[in-house]
């Protein structure tokens, strides 16, 4: 009778730790993907990214990204994504337009912070640019981020958005960083238009499922074995996609659209050995770009010459690509 007891009191005790447990699961799922921004987000991005990456530069980046915000010349814009979600974006158009841009920024960022120091060397170099806002982040609809496992079909609707604006006769490039550069490299996988030209990543995770891991394990040091198997379920509840089922390295090996690929050697937010795993993965044509000491997302601040040399020689090989050059309704 004893023995009875003493197991329901541990099955009682065990029964409430699970709870106890999922509850916190559940809540760090919001604090990933929910739309709204915890209020202690901007003190926990020093655990989570392993590092102080962006106080050295700090004020430079609120600068650019004001001053961005600022510029003439933008056209505010939206559409409708194939899921209902209401997405926004600004369009900067070039006069003698050359090619056009789609830039992804990432996760709980925005437009002009991810881009405001390169929007003008891609303007000063005929680009046409969309810059997207992901869904689930500031002006753009969405209850959760996806973490590229949705934001993919998003680049597809913008790609046909921007074909519809313009004719279609430009080639068409789809950038990212970090979040948006996994997005961009998940939406190989999906049916491109052919003037889809070339995609270009910088500092993209493998997969969410991989880079939740590898968050949890370096940067928290936290086991991940139970959070993973209650993130991918998850996902499939709220996102209809398991976060196991979508990976970069999956959607690059069946793609034929070449891509630059852009990392720091410094990174541990996203370790640059998801870009080699990437890169290697890539059945199309691929470059790469690696800087040494760039923290995530910082290549673009350490190496900025040798950062547009990568960009411009990747524009010149693939601008006139004949195979990609037949437009594809």
């Amino acid at each position: 009778m004893i023995g009875f007891f003493v197991g329901l009191g541990i099955t009682a005790g065990a029964t409430a730790m699970g709870c106890a447990y999922l509850g916190i699961s559940h809540r760090v799922m919001h604090l990933i993907l929910g739309r709204k921004t915890p209020k202690h987000m901007e003190q926990g991005a020093r655990w989570v990214s392993g590092s102080n990456m962006f106080t050295e530069y700090a004020e430079e980046i609120a600068a650019a990204s004001t001053g961005l915000e600022q510029r003439s010349g933008f056209e505010e814009v939206s559409l409708i994504s194939r899921d209902g979600i209401r997405l926004a974006g600004h369009w900067r158009p070039h006069p003698q337009a050359k090619r056009i841009l789609i830039a992804m920024h990432g996760w709980r960022s925005t437009w002009s912070r991810d881009f405001g120091f390169i929007a003008d060397f891609w303007f000063e170099h005929q680009c046409s640019v969309l810059f997207a806002e992901q869904r689930a982040q500031s002006n753009s609809g969405g209850e959760y981020m996806g973490f590229g496992m949705l934001e993919r079909h998003d680049c597809v609707d913008w790609v046909n958005w921007v074909k519809q604006k313009t004719g279609g006769s430009l080639p068409i490039y789809l950038n990212g960083i970090s979040m948006g550069a996994t997005t961009v490299l998940m939406a190989t996988g999906l049916n491109l238009p052919k003037n889809v030209h070339g995609i270009i990543a910088d500092c993209g995770f493998t997969s969410p499922h991989a880079i939740w891991k590898y968050v949890t394990e370096k940067n928290l040091h936290l086991p991940y074995l139970l959070q993973g198997v209650f993130a991918n379920e998850w996902c499939r509840r709220n996102l209809q996609v398991g976060s196991k089922e979508c990976s970069a390295p999956e959607a690059l090996k069946r793609s034929s659209v070449p891509v630059l690929f852009i990392h720091g050697t410094d990174d541990r937010f996203v370790p640059v050995e998801m870009t080699y795993e990437n890169y290697k993965a890539c059945a199309a044509p691929k470059r790469l770009f690696i800087v040494p000491g760039a923290q995530h997302g910082m290549s673009y601040h350490v190496d900025q010459t040798g950062y547009h040399n990568a960009v411009l020689s990747f524009f010149n090989e693939f601008d006139h690509d004949a195979e990609k050059d037949a437009f594809s309704p």
